[in-house]
């Protein structure tokens, strides 16, 4: 029987072709379904791990699984902004910084497993996801994120550069830590520590 933070795991993931699919129909009201799924989505992942705590269901395979969800909602959600031409031009590099941090991440997570070590979650991080998630719904939303609240679209690309300074910070206080384990000093594999960043 798969626990209810699994669940909510697996159904972020099950949303995301859902999501793509509504992003490509035409309309205001498409845009708007799009926006709900996304953010159901990025409430599921909030709600996994409040599940997980509350019932304490952590497992192994909701550890592996949570930040894969996560990194399929935000490059698929990123990779239909820049097909629409929603993000283009100068706004293509955080794009860019987000997509290869998540990418050279997964890698170092995978190294970082075969000595078992996982980093912990920062503040900077969950501010990172927060800031991201905000710039990406607004601009799913496009001019009607504007219509709602002026000047919402700006902002949310103020938004999706600072969240791409933070996830250089946060990049680099993960290579940081996998560089120390895979110093060719280092005897034994430390212990593990913390969850997953």
């Amino acid at each position: 029987m798969i626990q209810l933070p699994n669940a909510l795991t697996l159904l972020r993931i099950l949303l995301v072709p859902v999501f793509a699919l509504a992003f490509t129909l035409p309309g205001e009201t498409a845009r708007l379904a799009t926006f709900v799924i996304f953010c159901i989505a990025g409430a599921s992942d909030v709600l996994d791990g409040l599940a997980a705590r509350k019932l304490r269901a952590r497992s192994e395979f909701g550890r592996m699984l949570d930040p894969i969800a996560d990194k399929i909602l935000v490059a698929a959600a990123l990779m239909m902004l820049v097909a629409s031409g929603v993000i283009s031009g100068y706004e293509l590099i955080p794009a860019l910084v987000i997509l290869a941090r998540e990418i050279l991440v997964s890698g170092l997570r995978e190294f970082l497993a075969t000595v078992a070590v996982s980093v912990p979650v920062t503040r900077v991080a969950k501010m990172k996801t927060v800031l991201q998630m905000i710039a990406i719904g607004a601009m799913i939303l496009g001019p009607l994120a504007d219509k709602i609240a002026p000047g919402a679209i700006n902002l949310a690309y103020a938004l999706l550069w600072i969240a791409a300074a933070l996830t250089v910070y946060t990049g680099y206080v993960y290579f940081r830590a996998g560089f120390d384990y895979a110093r060719p000093d280092r005897a034994t594999p430390p212990p593990r520590t913390g969850g997953p960043a």
